[in-house]
């Protein structure tokens, strides 16, 4: 279907793997985004004592976590933890933990307990053993972005050890992005892998701009998650589908 002919606010079942949810404008594509978010986590309320939630950086998400943190929930029993983090600290005003203590952890959701992934004072080695640990619990839901690379979490493509990395049975995992452009100036990264994704039970990706949709549905075409990662977000079999936001 062009851009043109895409229908406003219209959730179609692209395929088996994923449901592409359409939103007119950024605005009600910020408060349906959140409201979906909000939603998964007050079903696993009610069925778990405490529930996980896994964010990622960048700029698309920001409206977003400002969105859900209004949302009246029982903030106290959910842990936010991040997909993935540059190798900074986590008050640096470039790092994923910045972002969201700035942009969700506030308002209701100020009474989340929130887990970065890296530590003043801790090697890399011991920031990825304690993610693993804490990743033995389940999220109930995994957001995630994507670059106009085809890149989600810190796994880009042309990466040193890329398919190994997507190999792992790891849930996070130290990565070497050093030449990649969607890296920038951050090449040391910690990042979930697709086995720690597998194990959401709700994944949702955040685009915005007719851009991004062109890349995403590129990817989908092409089918080979080593030139673009972001296909790793669809799961493998017996996963439930991806649910995509999106807006121009």
């Amino acid at each position: 279907m062009p851009h043109d002919s895409v229908p406003p606010a219209a959730s179609r079942p692209a395929s088996a793997r994923h449901v592409l949810h359409a939103h007119p404008n950024a605005e009600v594509w910020t408060w349906a985004s959140a409201v979906a978010i909000a939603a998964e986590l007050r079903r696993s309320l009610s069925q778990r004592p405490r529930v996980r939630l896994l964010v990622s950086g960048g700029e698309t998400p920001a409206p977003v976590y400002r969105a859900l943190a209004k949302a009246p929930l029982d903030w106290p029993r959910i842990d936010v933890a991040l997909v993935d983090e540059r190798w900074l600290h986590p008050d640096d005003a470039d790092s994923n933990a910045r972002l969201v203590r700035d942009t969700l952890l506030q308002d209701h959701a100020a009474q989340a307990r929130f887990e970065p992934l890296t530590r003043a004072g801790r090697p890399i080695e011991e920031a990825v053993a304690a993610a693993n640990a804490h990743a033995h619990e389940p999220a109930s839901v995994a957001v995630l972005g994507m670059g106009e690379d085809g890149h989600t979490a810190s796994l880009f493509p042309g990466m040193r050890e890329l398919e190994r990395t997507l190999q792992s049975r790891q849930a996070y995992v130290a990565v070497d992005a050093a030449g990649c452009p969607g890296a920038r100036g951050w090449p040391r990264r910690i990042s979930l892998t697709p086995a720690g994704l597998a194990r959401a039970a709700c994944r949702m990706l955040l685009l915005r701009g007719l851009r991004k949709r062109e890349v995403f549905e590129a990817a989908l075409a092409d089918g080979d998650a080593l030139r673009w990662p972001v296909l790793v977000a669809l799961g493998g079999g017996g996963t439930a589908p991806l649910q995509v936001h999106w807006c121009r």
